[in-house]
C-alpha cells in the first residue's frame, strides 16, 4: 500500500501521472491519500477521474479525510511506502511518516521546497529512497513493493535512525549550523 498524507495543493498533473504509473506497475497495489480536502465529494470524484484517465481503477484509491492528529499517525500502520509529491515535497509529513517507520520516496529538484525530504533522508542515512528522475522514482517504488523484508526492516529501524540523527538533536544541529555560518562569514569577511 502506497500513501501520501500531504496537502493536496502539492499534487499536480506530473505527480498524479507518476503515481498512476506506480500503481499500474505494481499489481494489486493501492494508494491511500489523506488530507482534509478529501471531505469534499466533488474533489474526490475529480481525483478519481484523474487516476482513471491514467488507467487506474477507482478501487485502487482510498481517499481519506481529516482526523485527530493521534489518529492520523496511527493510520501510518496502513501504509507500506510513502510517496512524496514534487516539486513541493513534504516537511512535517515526511518526518512523521519516517518516524512511524514508513519509508518515503522523494525526488529532489533545484528549489529548497523540493529538497526537504531529501535533507531528512540524508540525515538518517537513507539515500536509497532518493530518486534523480521519475524513472528512478518508479523503480525505487517497484523494488520496495517487491521487498517485504526491506519494508519490515524500515518499519522497525526508521524511528531509531531518526532519533539518533541530527534531526532530533537540536543542540548538536545548532552547534553545527553555527560553526558552518561562522566558517562562511570568515570566508566572505
Amino acid at each position: 500500500t502506497f500513501g501520501s498524507f500531504n496537502n493536496t495543493m502539492k499534487y499536480n498533473p506530473e505527480v498524479y501521472a507518476l503515481w498512476a504509473r506506480i500503481l499500474l506497475a505494481v499489481p494489486k497495489s493501492k494508494l491511500v491519500l489523506k488530507w482534509r480536502t478529501f471531505n469534499d465529494p466533488e474533489f474526490c470524484n475529480a481525483v478519481r477521474k484523474i487516476f482513471e484517465q491514467h488507467g487506474v481503477e477507482s478501487e485502487s484509491l482510498e481517499l481519506r479525510g481529516p482526523s485527530f492528529h493521534i489518529n492520523m499517525l496511527d493510520e501510518y500502520k496502513d501504509i507500506d511506502i510513502a510517496l512524496d509529491p514534487f516539486p513541493f515535497t513534504g516537511g512535517l509529513t515526511s518526518c512523521e511518516a519516517l518516524y512511524m517507520g514508513v519509508p518515503v520516496i522523494t525526488m529532489p529538484q533545484e528549489r529548497v521546497v523540493s529538497r526537504q525530504t531529501y535533507a531528512f533522508l540524508s540525515s538518517i542515512g537513507c539515500p536509497e529512497l532518493v530518486a534523480n528522475s521519475q524513472t528512478e522514482y518508479l523503480e525505487i517504488a517497484k523494488i520496495l513493493a517487491n521487498s517485504p523484508e526491506k519494508l519490515i526492516k524500515y518499519r522497525h529501524t526508521l524511528r531509531d535512525q531518526m532519533t539518533n540523527s541530527s534531526l532530533m538533536k537540536p543542540k548538536e544541529f545548532t552547534k553545527q549550523l553555527e560553526a558552518k555560518m561562522i566558517e562562511i562569514f570568515n570566508k566572505v569577511a
